[in-house]
């Protein structure tokens, strides 16, 4: 009779047979939802240039090594007997798995925030095949259209939901996990995994727009910086010094105004010495992070959108 290590080790191979001969190429995974078996580059030193995925001919590839060749998911299994578990991987031919996983652990409602979505970007979430998460989530499984790569991301499309595309994988239903077993849901057993939407699938396929530079100060002497400073009330002055040197620095100008810099702070009443110490914190802090606008400040023309001065206290060096 079979062990219960052996006898998991068994069902998970024949729930991956059942996936691989539906077309959705498999790896075993261990307990812990990673592939079984272990990279046989683990010992190397890191290659130059991009990372192997199973051009070497072994496996242990991750993901790369996912296939529906029954012979070839029989041979992966074999080499990892202690898997309990098997991983889908997505955007593969012929179905372009996509996966939504609806993750609750940290205290989201993910389910909501995509019915939201859905009905901001006006689609309707169709009738799928979904599996259930030991940890209360589940995967919403859908297809993609050949050529049209889905990437992965985590709470970018909505909070709590995170993308399974290519390069990824689900856990598929039947899977043991330390955590416990993933399971279909009920109803939903019987259907296939059905078309993403096309709002949807263009919300998944979006590039990510990177934040724009920071404005460039408008004059190239300062004099707005140096007005600011200069215009200091007594509470203030240290701050505003720091705040401006900050800025100077960071825009290449920290040498250039700091003589100017340091008769406004002269002029407000300020210490030379407490002068000196202030501008040599801008300076080693100006590849840092930035000093805080002070409440009581007004817009300086001398900076672009979203740069405001700093809030009043003394600077910390």
């Amino acid at each position: 009779m079979a062990t219960p290590d052996r006898l998991t080790a068994t069902l998970a191979l024949a729930h991956a047979l059942s996936a691989a001969e539906r077309g959705l190429p498999v790896i075993p995974l261990s307990r812990t939802k990673l592939p079984a078996l272990p990279s046989p580059h683990r010992e190397e030193p890191p290659a130059a240039g991009p990372p192997c995925r199973g051009a070497c001919g072994l496996t242990g590839h991750g993901v790369h090594d996912a296939s529906t060749d029954p012979a070839v998911v029989r041979a992966l299994f074999a080499a990892a007997p202690w898997a309990t578990g098997y991983g889908i991987a997505c955007g593969r031919p012929r179905h372009h798995l996509i996966g939504l996983d609806l993750d609750t652990k940290h205290g989201a409602d993910p389910l909501a925030a995509l019915h939201r979505l859905a009905r901001d970007h006006g689609f309707t979430i169709p009738a799928t095949l979904t599996v259930l998460t030991p940890s209360g989530g589940r995967h919403v499984w859908l297809t993609g259209p050949p050529g049209v790569p889905v990437p992965n991301s985590a709470s970018r499309l909505a909070p709590g939901v995170d993308v399974r595309g290519a390069g990824g994988y689900l856990v598929g239903p039947g899977s043991l996990t330390t955590a416990g077993v993933y399971r279909l849901a009920p109803g939903t057993a019987h259907l296939p995994a059905a078309p993403c939407p096309g709002p949807l699938l263009a919300l998944l396929t979006r590039e990510r727009r990177k934040p724009p530079p920071p404005a460039p100060l408008r004059t190239a002497h300062g004099h707005g910086l140096v007005e600011f400073v200069r215009t200091a009330h007594e509470g203030q002055r240290n701050t505003r010094l720091f705040w401006a040197a900050c800025r100077a620095y960071e825009n290449g100008l920290g040498e250039t105004l700091a003589a100017a810099l340091t008769a406004a702070a002269l002029h407000t009443g300020l210490a030379l010495p407490e002068i000196h110490s202030t501008l040599a914190s801008a300076a080693r802090r100006s590849t840092g992070t930035r000093a805080r606008p002070p409440a009581d400040a007004r817009p300086v023309p001398l900076f672009g959108p979203g740069q405001a001065p700093p809030r009043g206290g003394r600077h910390r060096a």
